[in-house]
């Protein structure tokens, strides 16, 4: 086991499942200790049952888009510690698959509270106590479609843009107080729910999951699945000593994605 991470500690949104609690057993692997929130009981209870539960890994039941149940969240780590080494803005949903006359604007205005202004409220909380720390690092998870534009899915690309955006200006904001910011771009993940985007593509265009599948997998050269792990070994790879001179940074964990479609 390496211990790159040994008493770091840090904060990872809709950390009980997919990609969030991948990234959260990786860190915990390397000697980190992690605080995790999410909104799904039947996730966090699993987390619970972690043999690490209680000693380097503490999980806190939060609606990301809810700014009260977020300040609530940072009163209650607060009283474990009072610094972090740092903050994953993992929180995110799909959102809504259609042409853009066909979408609901209360699925428009959801995609964005979550994918964005979840990261605004927990950037915000989490900032002074990386400052205590006299340093630290902001991972946002963007996606591919953060710079690339994808079609039927316009409130999740233009989130995920926005992702980079905010990254962007706050590794300028933040590089004085030795603060790194930088964000994960995701390609074809393999998990829960890109079975669901599939489904909701496939039913959307009528044709069958399998080719909708195929032809995901083809927009990258090397041709694969990514997997949720991959994403936590970036991570872990940031936050350690040796990401110490990267800031500013849209990383594409994606196999090279090209297009989107």
């Amino acid at each position: 086991m390496s211990n790159i991470l040994k008493n770091k500690k840090i904060i990872i949104s809709a950390g009980a499942s997919g990609i969030g609690w991948a990234t959260a057993k990786v860190c915990l692997s390397k000697g980190a200790t992690v605080f995790i929130s999410d909104i799904e009981k039947k996730f966090l209870n699993k987390v619970k049952k972690n043999p690490l539960n209680n000693k380097r890994l503490f999980s806190y039941e939060c609606d990301a888009s809810n700014e009260n149940d977020v300040k609530n969240l940072f009163k209650q780590i607060s009283k474990k510690t009072k610094k972090i080494d740092a903050l994953i803005n993992n929180v995110g949903i799909a959102g809504p698959t259609g042409t853009i006359e066909k979408l609901k604007s209360k699925d428009w205005e959801k995609t964005l509270k979550v994918n964005v202004i979840s990261h605004f409220y927990y950037s915000k909380l989490a900032i002074p106590m990386l400052k205590k720390n006299k340093g630290g690092s902001i991972i946002n998870l963007s996606s591919s479609a953060g710079i690339l534009g994808f079609p039927l899915r316009s409130p999740y690309a233009a989130s995920k843009w926005a992702v980079v955006g905010v990254t962007k200006t706050l590794a300028l904001e933040l590089g004085k107080f030795k603060i790194r910011v930088n964000a994960i771009c995701p390609g074809t993940i393999k998990g829960d729910r890109m079975v669901r985007v599939i489904r909701d593509k496939a039913k959307f265009l009528k044709i069958s999951k399998k080719t909708i599948e195929k032809e995901f997998l083809s927009m990258a050269s090397l041709g694969n699945w990514i997997y949720e792990e991959d994403i936590g070994k970036m991570c872990s790879f940031l936050i350690s000593n040796d990401g110490a001179r990267i800031s500013g940074q849209i990383i594409g964990i994606d196999g090279n994605t090209i297009r989107m479609h």
